[in-house]
């Protein structure tokens, strides 16, 4: 069975830290890429961020940038999203989703994706 869990999520005040971990089961996890993504109430869901699964390149929203870094353990079957200097319209349900092809410029696009984990709830407070 495919399995992609998210958590680490919860409440931060803005200008701190959250480690959002996606562990993955029942796929061959150094096939695939992963991406993150979020949707805040009222709006569609967006991509956040993304790793490769060849060369491990990263991809990242404009709005993320410089404050989010992806990583991956393939032993551990997991990729990471370190997030600082949280701003709260980070706010959002965050979610990981694994896709077999490769990626580029549809690293963001969510219907490329084959498997979806449930979604953490991060929250910022002002």
């Amino acid at each position: 069975e495919v399995q992609l869990v998210e958590s680490g999520g919860g409440l931060v005040q803005a200008g701190g830290s959250l480690r959002l971990s996606c562990a993955a089961s029942g796929f061959s996890f150094d096939d695939y890429a992963i991406g993150w993504f979020r949707q805040a109430p009222g709006k569609e869901r967006e991509g956040v961020s993304c790793i490769s699964s060849s060369d491990g390149s990263t991809y990242y929203a404009d709005s993320v940038k410089g404050r989010f870094t992806i990583s991956r353990d393939n032993a551990k079957n997991t990729v990471y999203l370190q997030m600082n200097s949280l701003k709260p319209e980070d706010t959002a349900v965050y979610y990981c989703a694994a896709v077999s092809s490769a990626v580029g410029g549809t690293w963001s696009w969510d219907k490329f994706y084959d498997f979806w984990g449930q979604g953490t709830q991060v929250s910022v407070s002002s």
